[in-house]
């Protein structure tokens, strides 16, 4: 086994250099407007600090992040009809399956725990999908909430990534920590407020995708896969769609991929062979945003600012050999 997460690893310090070096090299022979491929590795040397809010949670469940790290491995390693599921899907949406584990063993190793076995996530799932699950915040459906006049704009758009996009980029804008209309609302994430009934912030699943992320990807899965489109006035259908193992694995890649889509679209990054980059916007959120961002950056400095992994990230570039191995056995 290898030792702590946050370890210097002399290895990963000369993979990260030598990423560093060969984006220095060819940097000056990228014409502009040219997409920029990403090598593999880590731009930082040493591992970013991992928040007080994943320290906490950790230390509530009274284990350490090489337990966990060793338990999800555990489960991956044990779990061939999983490992099988995640490269059908990778191949489906087009992407390497490193960006799925990476994810998966992200989110197990910083933010929950694993359990011992997929079975489990299935089991997990039924327990919470016997009650009624209703999308709504302070009385407000969420139907009855995106029928109002500041969302018609949103309607106009086709597809369900760019539909909800908007309408959560209009509830930062135009509700978020405000009072319209006499109620007042949160200063939280459009997701936590009127998606997770459960308990605020929360995500479920052995990808531990939230029921946003899931509306948002539900057009792309169902053109790949054939699957159900989800619908927001279900919220059943949603949580089943996240919460069941081989349910999710879709939206895992689909997520993952759209990731992808939008450095190389927005950004002019290809980031497909770093799986600590595509961790690191699994962990955000946000890929288009973070994307327009860095492109918005490197227009206004005239120079090639680099995508770089967090602390999450960086544990997958990390491991990435050991990760692979999953995927060979």
């Amino acid at each position: 086994m290898r030792g702590a997460l946050a370890e210097n690893q002399m290895m990963s310090s000369f993979r990260s250099l030598t990423a560093g070096m060969f984006v220095a090299l060819t940097l000056a022979a990228t014409p502009a407007g040219a997409v920029t491929k990403v090598e593999p590795g880590n731009r930082n040397s040493e591992q970013p600090s991992i928040p007080g809010a994943s320290k906490n949670r950790t230390k509530a469940l009274k284990t350490t992040f090489d337990r966990k790290y060793e338990k999800v491995l555990g489960l991956l390693r044990r779990d061939r009809r999983l490992i099988a599921r995640i490269k059908d899907s990778a191949e489906d949406f087009g992407i390497d399956p490193i960006h799925m584990i990476g994810a998966i063993v992200g989110e197990h190793t910083y933010n929950v725990d694993a359990y011992d076995r997929a079975q489990t996530y299935y089991i997990k799932a039924i327990s919470y999908l016997k009650g009624s699950i209703d999308f709504q915040y302070d009385g407000e459906d969420i139907d009855d909430f995106i029928a109002r006049p500041q969302f018609d704009k949103c309607n106009e758009l086709s597809g369900s990534k760019a539909i909800w996009t908007c309408r959560e980029d209009v509830w930062n804008a135009k509700f978020r920590g405000k009072k319209v209309d006499g109620k007042a609302f949160p200063n939280d994430r459009f997701s936590a407020v009127f998606f997770q009934p459960f308990y605020a912030g929360q995500t479920f699943g052995l990808g531990q995708l939230n029921p946003l992320t899931a509306l948002m990807m539900t057009d792309r899965v169902n053109a790949v896969t054939g699957a159900r489109k989800l619908s927001h006035t279900d919220g059943k259908d949603v949580y089943k769609a996240i919460m069941d193992p081989k349910e999710t694995v879709p939206y895992i890649a689909a997520t993952l991929a759209s990731a992808i889509d939008d450095y190389r679209e927005i950004a002019d990054f290809d980031i497909s062979a770093n799986p600590g980059l595509t961790a690191t916007l699994y962990n955000t959120g946000d890929a288009a945003g973070r994307a327009r961002e860095l492109a918005r950056r490197n227009k206004r400095s005239g120079k090639t600012v680099y995508p770089e992994e967090n602390y999450y990230g960086w544990m997958i570039n990390d491991r990435e050999d050991e990760l692979r191995a999953l995927l060979d056995n």
